[in-house]
């Protein structure tokens, strides 16, 4: 008769040596990247970007399949309902750690119903003015709010996007008190601060970027702890006088709950190895972003930690749940 004790160890050996042969076919047929965004953002062009290199790495293609939607909700369905095998993977976002604490209920737990590999790229938001605007630093802004409470208005888009809490954040960390405008899209808050309808905006770099180089609108702050790497010239919130100010945002691939350890270490080894290359780097840096791989223990940890950020500012801002 073998023990309890034999048939446990003989079980632990045979799921490691079938583990490892799944990691070393892996993969052995295409790959599935499911976004919660639709085609042509910035997140859509990291992940595509992503998808390339990951497939000329690992000799497989990689697909990504656009799943817009409200709470990044259809997007999670369709991956935590999949097998965890790695043939399907998601994308989750600081939008992903935004839609916790802003929904009433999701149905699903981005903690729990997967298994983080790896950040593909972290990038911050550009806070910008009219170039003909007395409004030339963050400083200004400041000075101005505080000598006229409630009275300069800033854009951004949706209520509860990155970009809108972004601004929230502005407000409770200056101690200044404005009107957040928001809109459906960054277009519409390019062209209401064109108008002067509204003072300053908060976007992402690539949403502005021609504006900037036609110099119709200003770069007066990047919303991160350093300087970014395509506004070099431009100091942070934090360095024109908002103390503790900082945002930045991040991409990153996740796989259902349940994927073997050794599919997670293949992929994290293969990011790791193509989020360094000159060519992805320099396609990320011309939407903002700056490309890094990071350990799944880094991505999970700040998941965790924006998801406690961002629900302290959506409930100083007194957002409705949604």
């Amino acid at each position: 008769m073998i023990s309890a004790g034999v048939r446990a160890l003989l079980g632990a050996l045979i799921l490691s040596v079938s583990t490892a042969a799944v990691a070393q076919t892996y993969p052995d047929r295409p790959v599935r990247i499911v976004l919660p965004f639709g085609a042509g953002g910035v997140a859509d062009i990291t992940a595509r970007i992503t998808a390339e290199a990951l497939g000329n790495e690992l000799r497989q293609r990689f697909i990504i399949e656009n799943m817009p939607g409200a709470g990044g909700i259809a997007a999670a369905r369709a991956v935590t309902s999949s097998q965890p095998d790695g043939y399907t993977l998601a994308m989750l976002t600081n939008g992903t750690a935004i839609s916790v604490p802003l929904f009433k209920a999701l149905p699903f737990n981005p903690e729990k119903d997967f298994t983080p590999i790896s950040s593909l790229g972290y990038f911050d938001f550009v806070v910008a003015t009219n170039a003909t605007s007395t409004y030339k630093s963050v400083a200004d802004i400041v000075k101005y709010a505080k000598e006229n409470p409630g009275k300069l208005n800033v854009g951004t888009i949706n209520v509860g996007s990155s970009q809108n809490l972004s601004a929230e954040l502005l407000k409770t960390s200056a101690g200044i008190d404005f009107t957040i405008v928001p809109f459906r899209g960054s277009p519409e808050v390019v062209v209401a601060l064109l108008r002067d309808d509204v003072q300053m905006m908060i976007d992402n770099y690539v949403a502005i970027r021609p504006n900037l180089i036609d110099k119709k609108l200003l770069a007066i702050a990047t919303t991160g702890t350093t300087r970014s790497p395509v506004l070099p010239d431009v100091p942070t919130v934090e360095q024109d006088g908002v103390k503790d100010y900082d945002v930045v945002s991040w991409n990153a691939l996740f796989a259902p709950a349940g994927t073997p350890p050794a599919v997670i270490e293949k992929l994290n080894a293969a990011l790791q190895k193509v989020l360094v290359d000159p060519t992805v780097k320099r396609k990320m840096l011309d939407l903002g972003i700056e490309a890094k791989a990071s350990t799944p223990q880094e991505i999970a940890a700040r998941l965790k930690s924006d998801i406690e950020k961002w629900g302290k500012v959506i409930e100083r801002a007194n957002i409705p749940k949604q």
